[in-house]
């Protein structure tokens, strides 16, 4: 079959309805996930959930490495024909089997550097998943050149539903840890299958075409991006496990699941349809702008107020989710959404890296930047155990954000203003509606309940108060005319692709000056 691609004038459309199909997705399977972490953080114990997290560090690592960038490199591609998507296939299933032979045969290693002997039977089941993302890779990745999100926006929800609802039968027969095994194994399972009876590959003979060598060149560089990255947001894991034993790793891997949900939930969707839009647009440097202004004006007010308000309510949030027993996992949430907002706006780095083929730049950049963050972790650990560790990820993360941006945009036609401007508002009032909430939530004790209710209600009260400030009126009306836009006909739409309507009120011509300057990202 031929690769379909959208043409110019229909991008718009899709984009939109693309970002709202897979947010909508994401929202259903964020509604699963918070209801299996509810059941089975009370029917299985802190320490499985730790147990499950040592093997999946490894097993993580050695995913982005069979992987190899070949995902982003697909994406950004600007043609890919037949013979190369079949190279493509072959080589994703080689790397799946050579590197679930060698977690495999690491199982021993895991066990004695964590001083957990049933590691090597876990890691041992677990390491097929290798095999099963190796046949996934290729079809996901067809289908998200072609834009068709509907259909991995459904295969999204559904593989969540068959993982959790067979892990939480599991856990309810006694498995324990074997409960969470499957939840990592039976949805991918699921989602190999889906994919393969939509997609219907063809893998012909066994053969390397000269075209996959360029796509190799560029998914090596994303490739250390990514393994850079992969070892810095996980080295907390590794260091956690190994010096404070499976309990307190439970602790901080369940706070920290809760903390990726915000942006799981806007970030996901915005980078699973921006990646493929944003490389059609490599040419039109106007448009391309615009784009990143309208999404980071959607970050800005979804992720940064909700990472906020969370933080303030924590105590409560925690309580209510994973039950009692699970108070440390309440501080360290708190601290991480610090770095929540910070990432929630980084995110935004890699889509101008990878689409504008500056890969390269990036694994410079995190060469010199994530071994900072994995001594942030080390010195964290030694200064306050888990909570001194997820104080050093949001610290790292905040003084990082800065440059880390400078890096990005220097040398491309995105300007500082692109990036400031749309998250100025958007933070002014997350500090607000932290402040409101935690005043509340830390002054009036309250069952966990009512003062999770009220204390939300608390930091939603500065959103109210700043509808009668023009410049927040004034997005507050794009923001609704991204959501208009999900329903309007191909003719009624812009050409020019923005997530927020492009409109005389464009985020890049409104004026600033009733609201206080500075850096908000």
């Amino acid at each position: 079959m031929s690769e379909r691609r959208e043409t110019p004038a229909n991008l718009s459309r899709t984009a939109t309805r693309g970002t709202a199909v897979t947010a909508g997705g994401l929202w259903i399977k964020t509604l699963v996930q918070m209801a299996s972490t509810v059941l089975l953080a009370r029917l299985l114990s802190p320490a499985d959930f730790g147990l499950l997290a040592m093997v999946m560090v490894v097993v993580g690592a050695a995913d982005l490495v069979r992987d190899f960038g070949l995902t982003g490199a697909v994406i950004q591609a600007r043609a890919i024909g037949e013979r190369t998507w079949s190279s493509i296939m072959w080589v994703s299933v080689g790397l799946g089997v050579a590197f679930m032979v060698v977690v495999a045969a690491l199982a021993p290693v895991l066990a004695w550097l964590y001083a957990e002997p049933q590691l090597v039977v876990l890691t041992l089941v677990i390491a097929p998943t290798l095999l099963i993302n190796g046949f996934a890779m290729p079809l996901q990745a067809r289908l998200q050149r072609e834009l068709r999100f509907t259909t991995l926006a459904q295969l999204d929800v559904v593989s969540m539903v068959v993982g959790v609802a067979l892990a939480i039968g599991a856990a309810l027969l006694g498995w324990g840890v074997w409960s969470l095994v499957v939840l990592a194994g039976a949805g991918q399972l699921y989602r190999l299958i889906a994919l393969w009876v939509v997609v219907r590959p063809r893998f012909g003979r066994p053969r390397i075409v000269p075209e996959v060598k360029p796509l190799l060149a560029t998914g090596g560089s994303i490739f250390g991006v990514q393994l850079l990255n992969y070892a810095a947001k996980n080295a907390d894991n590794l260091i956690i496990g190994q010096q404070l034993g499976p309990t307190q790793l439970g602790y901080y891997s369940r706070a920290y699941a809760l903390f990726l949900l915000p942006l799981q939930q806007l970030n996901g969707p915005l980078g699973r349809v921006a990646l493929p839009v944003l490389s059609s647009l490599q040419d039109d440097p106007e448009r391309f702008r615009r784009y990143i202004r309208g999404s980071l004006l959607v970050i800005g007010y979804l992720t940064l107020p909700a990472y906020a308000i969370a933080a303030a309510v924590a105590g409560p949030l925690i309580g209510l989710l994973l039950g009692p027993g699970w108070e440390a996992s309440a501080t360290v949430f708190a601290l991480l959404a610090i770095a929540g907002m910070c990432h929630a706006i980084a995110n935004v780095q890699g889509w101008l890296y990878i689409t504008l083929g500056r890969a390269h730049r990036q694994l410079v950049y995190f060469l010199v930047t994530k071994p900072v963050l994995i001594a942030g972790f080390v010195v964290g650990v030694w200064w306050g155990g888990i909570y001194g560790v997820a104080a050093m990820y949001s610290i790292v993360t905040v003084l990082e954000l800065v440059p880390g941006f400078v890096v990005a945009i220097r040398g491309t036609f995105v300007r500082a203003g692109d990036v400031v401007r749309p998250v100025v508002r958007p933070l002014i009032l997350a500090l607000a509606g932290f402040g409101a909430a935690a005043g509340f939530t830390w002054n009036v004790p309250l069952p966990d309940f009512p003062a999770l209710l009220l204390g939300c209600l608390a930091g939603a009260v500065p959103a109210a108060l700043a509808m009668l400030i023009p410049a927040y009126r004034r997005d507050v009306r794009e923001l609704i005319s991204f959501a208009g836009r999900m329903r309007s006909t191909p003719a009624a739409v812009d050409p020019a692709i923005d997530p927020v309507a492009a409109a005389p009120t464009d985020v890049d011509d409104i004026a600033l000056a009733d609201v206080a300057r500075g850096d908000g990202r």
